[in-house]
């Protein structure tokens, strides 16, 4: 044979090689969120406006104007103990992958051994003699079938997913330290209410237990006032316990031991978020990083099924080894160098439906990923529809509890005076004095409603990126992730 055809052959036989080698069983990824049938419009989106990144991409939670909120967050994201464990999963995820990487490639070893006697390998040699060897060895399993392939595609997607994992933590701890703190604020209002409204009723009951010591009135209207400031003071210590408690929740939510916690403007005193476009629920898809997490676990378990076709395949691998033997360890740098190359076909042959069951659990690991991936996209467009309806009904609520509150003052102002002046009953003036602090207490609850309103729009609507290069470079590191 000519070395002409045989570099023919070398070349025919190299091409086939590389076909092979490019050649991955199982389905490919097709990205599902255009499957997804959504409604042109959230239907308590008033305003109907494509979603402004302007708006979600910056830190939203410094729209509320309080410094204290921007000064907990970061101390949460540095300290957090979830964060730091999804960080951690972050870099066993990148480990894995490069784990994986390696299994494509050859791997070599080496062997080195000493031997005295007659006998090597079980054969007799007759006399006694010595034997030293040094070999370097080569193994490769020939990733014919993508098998491999089909495993790094899994872990990258498993990384970009554990990075979402992140991002989906830090927006929900961004979230629940907005929500916690605005809680906290909530109840030292109706701390406050409960207070001076324990000294107004302190004050009435002074003067109720002079006119009773006088003969003014009867005891009925000094046991009436002892019961309103009862009712007052008892009060006191139950949102003392609240506040404590808000507090050693943040903490723990701060990474730290529970401790006291600085706080802003008074609630009352806090501005409102300005109204955001939301855009169309289509968008939501691309924004909210618990989707982009589920669909890259959907993506990891699709490849996770070329994984299994490939297992039905036979295995193809080529050995080797390369090396020294010598009588004399002095001489085995100087000794014919010993070699052998080689190749094994495994494959299966009855393995009673085995391997296509394995195919088929991965097949129906899919079809739930799948379904967990469309539960995670309807119940995030709940969560938004959720939001929008609080907030817009929150507002005409707050508008109706500041009118309550202002004739319930007023009503307890003017029942002061008719009793004063002996006009009517003491229950008259109990009865405004309790519509009075009932309705300052739902005026507290109600504003904090609202502004976690916001703050759950925000978190509905994907929470937005904690800067605008943190945005870009992970956008770029999805990107290329996905191009690989």
């Amino acid at each position: 044979m000519s070395r002409l055809t045989k570099g023919y052959l070398f070349i025919i036989s190299l091409g086939t090689m590389v076909w092979f080698q490019a050649c991955m069983v199982g389905p490919n990824f097709n990205a599902t969120r255009s499957e997804i049938d959504s409604t042109a419009v959230y239907r308590y989106d008033s305003l109907q406006l494509a979603m402004t990144d302007s708006v979600l991409n910056i830190k939203w939670w410094e729209l509320f104007q309080d410094p204290i909120i921007d000064t907990l967050i970061n101390i949460g994201l540095r300290e957090n103990k979830d964060v730091l464990i999804a960080s951690s999963r972050i870099e066993q995820a990148r480990a894995a992958l490069s784990k994986t990487k390696a299994e494509v490639w050859p791997s070599f070893g080496y062997s080195a051994g000493a031997l005295r006697g007659n006998v090597i390998q079980g054969a007799p040699i007759g006399s006694t003699t010595n034997l030293f060897t040094g070999f370097g060895t080569l193994n490769w399993e020939i990733d014919f079938w993508g098998k491999f392939r089909r495993a790094n595609e899994a872990a990258r997607a498993e990384l970009l997913a554990s990075e979402y994992g992140k991002r989906s933590i830090q927006i929900g701890l961004i979230s629940f330290i907005t929500g916690t703190y605005y809680q906290l604020l909530d109840f030292k209002w109706r701390l406050d209410i409960s207070r001076k409204t324990l000294e107004l009723r302190q004050e009435s009951l002074d003067i109720i237990q002079a006119r009773f010591d006088e003969g003014i009135v009867a005891e009925i209207d000094l046991n009436q006032a002892q019961i309103q400031r009862a009712i007052a003071a008892s009060a006191i210590p139950i949102f003392q316990r609240l506040v404590a408690q808000t507090g050693n929740a943040m903490s723990i939510l701060l990474g730290r031991n529970p401790g006291p916690i600085p706080l802003g403007l008074d609630l009352a005193d806090q501005a409102f978020a300005p109204d955001i476009p939301v855009g169309i629920p289509s968008m939501l898809m691309e924004r909210r990083p618990d989707i982009l997490q589920a669909e890259s676990f959907l993506h990891a378990q699709n490849a996770r099924i070329g994984v299994a076709v490939a297992q039905r395949f036979p295995a193809i691998s080529l050995t080797g080894v390369l090396g020294v033997a010598s009588n004399e360890i002095s001489e085995i740098t100087n000794s014919n160098a010993m070699f052998s190359i080689g190749g094994s076909l495994l494959g299966p042959l009855f393995e009673f439906g085995r391997n296509k069951r394995r195919v088929e659990i991965e097949r129906r690991l899919t079809e739930q990923a799948l379904y967990e991936y469309e539960f995670t996209v309807i119940t995030a467009f709940r969560e938004v529809e959720d939001a929008l309806v609080e907030i817009h009904t929150l507002k005409e609520e707050l508008e109706a509890r500041r009118d309550h509150v202002a004739a319930a003052q007023n009503a307890q102002y003017l029942s002061t005076e008719r009793y004063d002046k002996g006009v009517t009953s003491y229950l008259e003036l109990i009865e405004s004095q309790r519509q009075a602090f009932e309705a300052q207490l739902s005026l507290s609850e109600t504003t904090q409603l609202l502004f976690n309103g916001y703050v759950m729009l925000y978190k509905a609507l994907g929470g937005g990126w904690l800067s605008e290069e943190e945005m870009i470079a992970a956008q770029e590191a999805a990107q290329g992730n996905i191009e690989q």
